[in-house]
């Protein structure tokens, strides 16, 4: 009896020490994620004027990598365990970086946002497979802050890609924006090594149980098995609670990179600041929503007790009052104040995807997690191209307004939300 109950301590050890090697393996590979996707959101400037182009043709540009990845989380989500999640993963994280060295060496608008396009489609391959996975070792009880964890990592990866591209710039100014798409590359890669060696795609593969959440069952897990590739899609899409977070989410991507895409070229093109002080100005907004990644859904774990609307609903309402407030502000460091404001309230995807971990859970979380990227992706997008036209027809203030209002609708679909029971998930 003894030596059965050293047994399950040493299982139990390991499992926990092997679930952290995957939640930082992870966090630290996507680190360096977002040097091969937003580095373009920070030189859009000096693009616009080597390519003799407009903000409205650059935002189209913008927009490919928006509309290629978020068709991608719709189905990279089931691909990669059809794949293999780790295999998967690898495959979008290197061709990534292929597909950003080789735009660097292009002056063709079209080819560049063909290339870019291309780029969205395989950076979708990593984010809603490495969520799935995280919930395979961690219980719906911690399910917050290891989504929290590891959404952190993504927020201090748009922190890491303002960094890496101001030393790029510096580094070879000959190279002009081009040197943001070839240096950024280098530690994505070399952090790719890391997650070859510690992540792994189940406890199965280190020789442990899987795990056993007591809110959860195998009998989702049996009937999948049973049925087609698309069913997953059939079940989730039946349900009206995931398309009202489907809605909620597209407006989350509104507006995180809304202010991500544009700020950065507010600062430079309003206040006429330099590239490197408008970076610079900017780099409260991803640390700020970096907070929100990490702490929010922590919060909906314990002060909530797993109750996460009443997050989204806080969130809303701040977010809305700050957008109305930003335009008038003319004081660089207090808008950089309100930056990290906004950043903080307007990152709500943290508290949505452990959403779509509570809907899907085990079986069906990566599925879930892609739908609702998809979303975002379809926000980001449309404000990538509609967001470039109102700036030049109405001005920046146009831009917050319409952030402002439609956090106003999340709020109310989150009160719509509250209500509603998964049905057969």
């Amino acid at each position: 009896m003894m030596v059965s109950t050293q047994t399950d301590q040493q299982k139990s050890k390991k499992f926990k020490a092997y679930a952290w090697l995957v939640l930082l393996s992870f966090g630290l590979m996507y680190l360096f994620f977002y040097n091969g996707r937003q580095n373009i959101n920070l030189v859009m400037t000096q693009m616009a004027d080597e390519l003799n182009s407009t903000t409205a043709a650059l935002g189209v540009v913008s927009s490919s990598l928006f509309w290629c990845y978020a068709f991608g989380q719709l189905i990279n989500g089931r691909l990669g365990a059809f794949f293999g999640y780790k295999r998967f993963m690898i495959v979008g994280v290197v061709a990534s970086a292929v597909l950003n060295v080789t735009l660097s060496f292009q002056s063709n608008i079209t080819v560049i946002a063909i290339l870019w396009g291309l780029n969205g489609f395989f950076q979708s391959m990593v984010w809603s497979n490495g969520l799935g996975v995280i919930n395979k070792w961690w219980p719906s009880k911690k399910r917050g802050f290891a989504t929290g964890f590891a959404t952190f990592f993504s927020g201090m990866a748009q922190v890491t890609t303002y960094l890496s591209v101001l030393f790029c710039l510096q580094l070879n100014p000959e190279w002009g924006w081009r040197a943001a798409f070839r240096f950024p590359m280098i530690p994505l890669l070399l952090s790719l090594v890391a997650f070859i060696i510690f992540f792994k795609n189940a406890p199965e593969e280190a020789g442990l149980a899987p795990l056993q959440d007591d809110g959860e069952t195998a009998v989702l897990e049996n009937k999948l098995k049973e049925k087609g590739y698309l069913y997953p899609y059939k079940l989730l899409f039946s349900e009206p609670k995931v398309i009202v977070f489907c809605f909620i989410s597209a407006i989350a991507g509104v507006g995180r990179y809304g202010l991500l895409t544009w700020v950065p070229t507010y600062f430079i093109e309003q206040h006429g600041m330099s590239i490197k002080d408008g970076i610079f100005s900017s780099i409260l907004l991803p640390f700020g929503q970096a907070c929100a990644m990490f702490i929010f859904p922590i919060i909906t774990d314990r002060l909530f007790k797993g109750k996460r609307e009443p997050m989204l609903v806080l969130a809303a309402v701040v977010t809305f009052c700050g957008m109305l407030v930003f335009p008038f502000i003319q004081n660089q460091i207090a808008a950089s104040a309100m930056l990290f404001l906004l950043g903080v309230f307007a990152m709500v995807t943290g508290v949505i995807w452990t959403i779509a971990g509570d809907i899907g859970g085990k079986a069906l979380s990566s599925t879930v997690i892609g739908i609702f990227d998809w979303a975002v992706y379809m926000g980001a997008a449309v404000q990538a191209v509609l967001f470039g036209f109102l700036k030049d027809r109405f001005g920046w203030t146009a831009i917050f307004v319409i952030i402002g209002v439609l956090y106003v609708v999340m709020l109310v679909l989150t009160f719509l939300a509250r209500k509603m029971k998964t049905r057969n998930v």
